[in-house]
């Protein structure tokens, strides 16, 4: 394989390497193809020893341009409809919770994991936290990166499919709320930014992303700014999205990604049949289509999700909230189950 022209920045060849997996996902008709064909495409050229990068201020854009396009679809039916969210929220709940029991014993019987390895190899999200954990509770750390950096690589490629199953497939349409002009769409991202760095100094995880989407859902709501992001800019942030995945098998210790990947896929597909019994019976509930609460419930990656929200038009501001809601329960159950561990 050639290597790029080592006089470029890393970030041009990983995003002409990203571009060009869209194109091949797109023309063999792979689900959300916009996220995950760069997505493989740049881990792939990262495994084989091509350096790749996606610079800090681009992912901020990304978060930006995602976040402000999820809030844009907030409407007076999605306000309506999010009456009924509580009950899919206690749902979700349990199924983190049957997550965080039920797939670790798996990783402990196959693997032979230690119990916090497996615990935290199999946290359905809030990787910072997952990591600061592992360094505290004595885990094996790079075991617990590579479990976790498979998982989220592997929803993102599973869950367009499995979504699919249920008959969902195509990208989202905006086209009755027009195009937003260029002011308002600015004051959008500059009002946005700013949340999203109060956010950050708060600690908040995601911070850009949830920033964006509450300026954009109150900015939309209140009917201060009209339409939605250009078609070409959101376009482009899904494949900045799929390349920054790509891009976090950087430095991967190869001899070790076969038994991290089985793992992963494991942990990935056990959490997956979770999370899609417990949105069935939120679908049940609440009346919602049974894809968008499967890709509200999936364990994990909530900017991925919310990009694949947005790309696939099932429910983006449900799915944002939940995943949203997913990370706070996180932030909760994450400290009381490693106390569990570390006294057991």
């Amino acid at each position: 394989m050639t290597a790029p022209d080592p006089r470029l920045p890393p970030v041009l060849p990983s995003l002409g390497i990203a571009a060009a997996g869209a194109a091949v996902f797109h023309l063999i008709g792979f689900p959300a193809a916009a996220v995950t064909g760069p997505a493989t495409a740049v881990a792939a050229v990262t495994l084989l020893g091509v350096r790749t990068e996606i610079p800090p201020r681009l992912c901020d854009i990304i978060f930006l341009i995602i976040g402000a396009q999820i809030g844009s679809t907030v409407t007076p039916e999605v306000i309506a409809a999010a009456m009924t969210w509580p009950v899919s929220l206690l749902v979700l709940t349990l199924t983190l919770i049957a997550i965080m029991l039920l797939v670790p014993i798996s990783l402990r019987l196959l693997f032979g994991h230690s119990r916090v390895t497996a615990f935290l190899s199999a946290a359905p999200g809030h990787l910072t936290f997952v990591l600061g954990l592992a360094a505290d509770l004595k885990a094996d750390v790079p075991q617990v990166v590579l479990i976790q950096t498979v998982r989220v690589f592997l929803l993102t490629l599973l869950v367009p499919v499995l979504i699919s199953f249920w008959g969902v497939s195509g990208t989202a349409t905006f086209a009755g709320q027009g195009t937003s002009s260029a002011f308002d769409l600015g004051l959008v991202l500059v009002l946005a930014l700013a949340a999203g760095l109060g956010l950050k100094r708060l600690r908040v995880p995601a911070p850009l992303l949830i920033g964006a989407m509450a300026v954009s859902a109150v900015s939309h709501g209140t009917g201060l700014v009209v339409g939605v992001a250009p078609s070409w800019l959101t376009m482009a942030a899904f494949v900045c999205m799929g390349a920054l995945i790509g891009t976090r098998f950087g430095g991967v210790n190869r001899s070790h990604l076969r038994g991290a990947f089985l793992a992963g896929l494991l942990s990935t597909i056990a959490g997956c049949i979770i999370a899609a019994a417990g949105a069935y019976v939120a679908a049940l509930l609440i009346g919602m289509p049974p894809a968008a609460l499967f890709l509200a419930f999936a364990p994990g990656g909530v900017e991925v999700m919310a990009a694949l929200a947005i790309e696939t038009g099932l429910e983006p501001a449900l799915v944002a909230a939940h995943h949203v809601f997913r990370l706070t329960i996180l932030g909760a159950l994450l400290p009381l189950f490693a106390i569990r561990y570390r006294n057991g």
